[in-house]
């Protein structure tokens, strides 16, 4: 067994992005090759309709799939190949763009107003960019939970944890997905595939993520890229972790338990030509995609 150290912990940032939906965004439109064969990463939540009502209305997407995974209230969805769905709490949907694909996004509050979801840009391979668009919903209830005796539980969103297995398939970067909440107090330890980079998001508690070098998650001082930095209890305030290499992801939970996300894929390490929306190999691919929006020929037949 081999502890993945702690690469970096980092807030995820405000953005508005839509027509003016306010989120929270862990990375994105940076170093690509830093969370191969993931790209983006937004926490969208908020108490107010305010804050995420106008939505995200028509937009084009290439080259990439969207996992969206919803907690609280729903999500409207459209797209050019004519399905239609809301995505109640605890719903999963994945759109593989592929060569093209136009959607839109409508956030919708529960009865308090609360509204909560993430969403997640895999990239497709270069063999897989111009693949037909495809759209799959999961309703919440057939997402499988493993539960604990402790307390702790265990949601796989996508891929195969110790024999639970996701509904989910066929999605490029084959990623592995969980929702994880451990209880006040316990340590739990998470078996991650070594070919795969991974990153933890915490969004609900607290807990204390362990190093290689001090597998009781106690407080330690490491070096990272040159420096020193202290890794520190972590709060539930939207907080990014990213590992190094290794077999096993452990944590610590706080007082009040801690929830995240944890989520791994093998990265594709290809070149990444990418503007907004849509994400290529190359700059003529780019160009070639916005003169197709711009003429009307980025949506094509279904094959």
């Amino acid at each position: 067994m081999s502890f993945r150290p702690v690469l970096e912990t980092r807030r995820a940032q405000p953005h508005i992005e839509g027509a003016g939906v306010h989120l929270h965004r862990a990375f994105g439109f940076q170093d690509p090759t830093e969370a191969d064969p993931f790209l983006l990463f937004d926490d969208f939540r908020g108490d107010h309709p305010r804050d995420y009502s106008a939505g995200f209305p028509w937009h084009p997407h290439r080259g990439i799939e969207t996992i969206t995974y919803v907690l609280a209230g729903t999500v409207e969805h459209g797209d050019s190949l004519g399905n239609r769905g809301i995505l109640g709490p605890g719903s999963l949907q994945l759109m593989t763009a592929g060569r093209g694909i136009l959607h839109q996004e409508m956030p919708k509050g529960d009865a308090q107003g609360r509204m909560h979801g993430f969403q997640l840009w895999g990239n497709l391979p270069k063999a897989l960019k111009m693949t037909d668009p495809r759209y799959q919903d999961i309703p919440g209830v057939e997402l499988p939970e493993r539960h604990e005796d402790d307390g702790s539980s265990l949601r796989v969103v996508i891929g195969d944890y110790r024999g639970v297995k996701s509904p989910v398939d066929g999605i490029a970067a084959d990623p592995q997905y969980l929702d994880v909440f451990v209880a006040p107090g316990k340590r739990k330890e998470f078996r991650v595939d070594t070919r795969r980079r991974a990153f933890a998001y915490v969004f609900e508690g607290a807990g204390r993520f362990a190093d290689a070098a001090a597998p009781q998650g106690v407080r330690l001082e490491k070096e990272v890229a040159g420096r020193e930095v202290n890794i520190r209890d972590l709060s539930g305030n939207r907080t990014l972790v990213r590992f190094g290499d290794g077999d096993t992801v452990t944590v610590t939970a706080g007082p009040e338990g801690v929830r995240f996300l944890l989520v791994s894929g093998a990265p594709i390490e290809e070149p990444v030509a990418w503007a907004g929306p849509i994400v290529m190999n190359t700059e003529a691919e780019l160009r070639q995609a916005f003169a197709e929006l711009r003429n009307g020929t980025f949506i094509q037949p279904v094959h």
